[in-house]
Parts: C-alpha cells; sequence; structure tokens
C-alpha cells in the first residue's frame, strides 16, 4: 500500500468542496472528488489535475444507496482505503423559510441531503477509513446550527434569516456528528464538525463575504489533523462555534 494519503470529498465539483480538494491535493494528497453530475465531475477533475493534483472523479449522490455503495467499491479497488472524509454536500433548501408556512417536504428534501446523506456516506466509507493509520471525518456544518447563536442576540447577524429547513438540518448534523464521536470513541478515528463563515457560493446566491478558498481552510486543518488531535469539535478559523 503506497503512502500517499487518499480522500473522499462529497459536493466536490464547485465552491468550497472544490476548494477544499484543491487544498488537500496541493499537500500531496489524492482526492476523490464525489459529485453527482458528471460534466461538472469531470471538469473538476480536470482543473485539478491541470493544477497538479492527483485527482479522481467518484460519481456520488449522497442521496442514494447504490451511488454511496458504488463509490466505496470505487475507493476500495482504487486505493484500498481512505484517510479523510469531507462531508461537504448539502442544499439549503431555498427561501423564504418561514415556520409558520414551510412545506415540510422542504424539511424532508434538506435533512436527507445535510444529515441522512452524511449518515449514508459516512457508514459506507467507515471500513476504508478503519484500514487507514490516521483516519478523519470533518462534517461541514454552519454557525447557523449553533443554537447558542441563534438564541443569542443579534441572531440576524450572526445566523442569518430565518430557515427553517436548512439551519435545523445543521443542529441536527452536529447532534449525529457527536453520536458518531461517542460510538468511535475506542477508535483512533478524528470526528470533527467546520464552519466555513459565510462564503459566497452559489449555495447563497454569491452574497458571502468570504472566498471559497477561505472557507475551506477549516476543513482542510480538520482533515489533516495530528494523531493526538481534537475530536468531537465544532469550529471555525477563529476557534471553537458553541453548540
Amino acid at each position: 500500500m503506497n503512502d500517499t494519503k487518499i480522500a473522499l470529498v462529497t459536493g466536490a465539483n464547485k465552491g468550497i468542496g472544490y476548494e477544499i480538494a484543491a487544498g488537500l491535493g496541493a499537500l500531496g494528497w489524492s482526492v476523490g472528488v464525489g459529485a453527482r453530475e458528471q460534466t461538472r465531475r469531470d471538469e473538476a477533475v480536470a482543473r485539478l489535475r491541470d493544477a497538479g493534483v492527483d485527482a479522481f472523479g467518484v460519481p456520488l449522490d449522497v442521496t442514494d444507496d447504490r451511488s454511496v455503495a458504488a463509490a466505496a467499491d470505487l475507493i476500495a479497488e482504487r486505493a484500498g482505503r481512505l484517510d479523510a472524509l469531507v462531508n461537504n454536500a448539502g442544499i439549503t433548501g431555498g427561501r423564504p423559510q418561514q415556520p409558520s408556512s414551510v412545506d415540510p417536504a422542504v424539511i424532508r428534501t434538506v435533512v436527507e441531503t445535510n444529515v441522512i446523506g452524511v449518515i449514508r456516506v459516512t457508514n459506507a466509507m467507515l471500513p476504508l477509513l478503519g484500514r487507514s493509520a490516521s483516519p478523519r471525518i470533518v462534517n461541514m456544518s454552519s454557525s447557523v446550527g449553533s443554537l447558542a447563536r441563534q438564541s443569542g442576540p443579534g441572531g440576524e447577524t450572526t445566523t442569518g434569516p430565518v430557515a427553517v429547513a436548512y439551519a435545523p438540518s445543521k443542529s441536527f448534523l452536529n447532534a449525529v456528528t457527536l453520536q458518531y464521536v461517542r460510538e468511535l470513541a475506542d477508535t483512533n478515528i478524528l470526528i470533527n464538525c467546520a464552519c466555513p463563515g459565510f462564503v459566497a457560493t452559489d449555495l447563497n446566491g454569491f452574497r458571502g463575504v468570504r472566498t471559497p478558498q477561505q472557507g475551506a481552510a477549516i476543513a482542510i486543518r480538520l482533515a489533516t489533523l495530528p494523531d493526538g488531535g481534537p475530536t468531537g469539535g465544532f469550529f471555525e478559523d477563529a476557534g471553537v462555534v458553541p453548540w
């Protein structure tokens, strides 16, 4: 087995996910670009390779059991293990999301991707992560998932507008992450949540104030933590995010 570190980044064909893949690749990692749409996935892989990254495409729809299982098989055949999983794929569900008027179907759709999709992918990749000497899992969360910030003063400035599908999906993801931390406490897998900040991507209509490269930095740091690093935390560039 060669010593090149192997990562899978979901939703890596654009935005923060692409920059996470680029950042890990610049460190010498081989990076699986997980994405649903073939053309965009292939274009992202080509761009990364042009930049010198050992990138490979991974057809991946996080809401589909067969797609996720096939992705795990592809990585097993290519590398035999996985050193870092970055669960980055996510959706907002659109706006507005007032709790009194939202269509419950919107909430189901968002949770299917942002929470159940993470569980689906993580469970499929755990056997491969178990073959790594230093496995890492990074779940891309958001400050909107912080109950402390949502309930504190100035909620609009710290957590954005009311969003009854998207914001609670990130709180749910944080809670799920802690359950994995508890279950896997006797292993060497480090599992953390990352907040990229308010990044300008198509997810928010490019209203953000940070670049995708800036948003990717915290995920790259958590994916490359040294042995003995933190686990079960929620981090942004400035430090710990309150739950």
